[in-house]
């Protein structure tokens, strides 16, 4: 079976690009869904509020905070989305949509009732986050790993 799994050179020059294209494609994916979050926060933070208070129980969130708090995501997303700082935005992403997910149990015990079974498309994006963690030292195509590959010049 380890025989199996013993890569040669050849193969794993091979899987250098898919891999990178895979990780750049999940990372972008993830980043698209946070970036609309964000933007709801910016845009409509009453409404951003509204979800605070529904799915976190967190009420009192007003205009200026849920905008503050805006911001501060988007640079996160920002730093996510260019794969800067990876180690620390990958895991701060990871850990967001973790509260997020798990702050909806209820829709996922009700999951036919209208609109509960879309809740379900967050595992397959904690699936990509934990992913894109695991595997950051080979998200290549990201600003830390252009840094990575000029500190090597």
């Amino acid at each position: 079976m380890n025989d199996q799994l013993k890569m040669t050179d050849s193969d794993s020059t091979e899987i250098v690009r898919p891999l990178a294209i895979s990780l750049l494609l999940l990372r972008m994916g993830v980043a698209l869904v946070f970036f609309m979050w964000t933007l709801d926060k910016l845009l409509n933070p009453e409404h951003a509020a509204g979800i605070f208070e529904r799915y976190y129980q967190l009420s009192g969130f007003g205009t200026a905070l849920m905008v503050g708090i805006g911001v501060v995501q988007m640079a996160l997303v920002v730093a996510f989305a260019t794969g800067t700082f990876r180690t620390y935005s990958y895991a701060l992403i990871t850990l967001l949509h973790t509260v997020s997910t798990v702050s909806c149990y209820p829709q996922y015990l009700n999951p036919w009732e209208k609109p509960n079974l879309l809740f379900f498309a967050a595992f397959p994006m904690l699936a990509a986050c934990v992913a894109l963690w695991m595997l950051r030292k080979w998200d290549i195509w990201t600003v830390d790993g252009i840094r990575s590959r000029s500190k090597t010049d």
